[in-house]
Formats: C-alpha cells, structure tokens, sequence
C-alpha cells in the first residue's frame, strides 16, 4: 500500500511541479480585417462551418477552454494551434497570393473531403465541430468553386494586362 502513495504522490508532485514550466498559448484577436469572411469568397452558411468546426486552430480567434491553461495540455494547445496557423490561417487570407489561396482551397477539400480535417482528437473535445457528410460535401464543393471562380479572376486579370 506505501509503495502506490509513493507513486501517486510523485505522479502528484510532477503534476504542481509542471504548472510552473514557462508556456504562451499563440495570441488571439477577434478583430481580423483580412479574414476569408470578409473576402466575399464565402456564404453565410459556409463561413459559420468554417468558424465551428475549422477556426480554433486555423485562425487568430482561438476560444482556449479552461483546460488550456494546465500543463501538460496547455502544451499540446499551443503546438496544434501554433501549427494549425501555420498551415492555415483563415484571419489573414486576404494576405495569401493567388496561388497560395488556390494550394490552400485544395488542401481544404482534400483533407475535408477524405475526412482528415477537423482532426478526430479536437471532435472528441468539441463534438460541435464534427461535420456530418453533407457539411464535408459544402466545404469541398464550396472549396472547388472558390478555385475556379479565383482562377478565372486571375485568367481575366492577365488577359487585362496583355491588352495594355
């Protein structure tokens, strides 16, 4: 019976001891004037799929729950949302290039499309976030579309220039 108070209190002891390691989450901000909502790319319903099931990690307004804040999850959090952001941030789209915009529409089909994305361990916390197949179907449908309407745009923009 000691023996397991001993460990449980070293489990414990590592536990406090772990809360006291430095770790920022990455910042968050709500106001975001190059956000994709603001870009006239997307529908009201595809913008509101988008913040539920996408916008923790794929964008600057990040909603850390409590457990956020407790080693060693707070750890976990700051490496996927670091990450997501890198990957794609939905609230600085209007910075991306043509081509970026175009390379990330079509990781967003693919990886919404073949189910990759949300990421099966963040549905398990926000089971809100988890998208049916009619929504995936929206997303990648909606994703396609915005690459051949951007494209377009940019064919047009070439053709405009070649003219003058």
């Amino acid at each position: 019976m000691k023996r397991w108070q001993y460990i449980l209190g070293g489990i414990g002891l590592v536990f406090v001891v772990i809360q006291f390691i430095p770790n920022e989450l990455p910042p968050t901000t709500q106001q975001n004037t190059g956000d994709i909502s603001t870009s006239g790319l997307v529908s009201k319903e595809i913008a509101d799929l988008l913040k539920t099931s996408c916008y923790s990690c794929h964008s600057n307004e990040t909603n850390y729950p409590w457990y956020s804040y407790v080693a060693p999850t707070s750890w976990l959090m700051k490496k996927d949302v670091s990450e997501g952001r890198e990957e794609l941030n939905f609230s600085t789209w209007l910075d991306y290039d043509t081509t970026k915009m175009l390379g990330k529409l079509d990781d967003i089909s693919s990886e919404v499309g073949e189910g990759r994305m949300p990421m099966k361990i963040y549905t398990l916390m926000h089971p809100s976030a988890k998208l049916d197949e009619t929504q995936r179907a929206s997303i990648v449908a909606w994703a396609e579309e915005t690459m051949d309407k951007i494209a377009e745009e940019e064919e047009e923009e070439e053709v405009e220039a070649s003219d003058n």
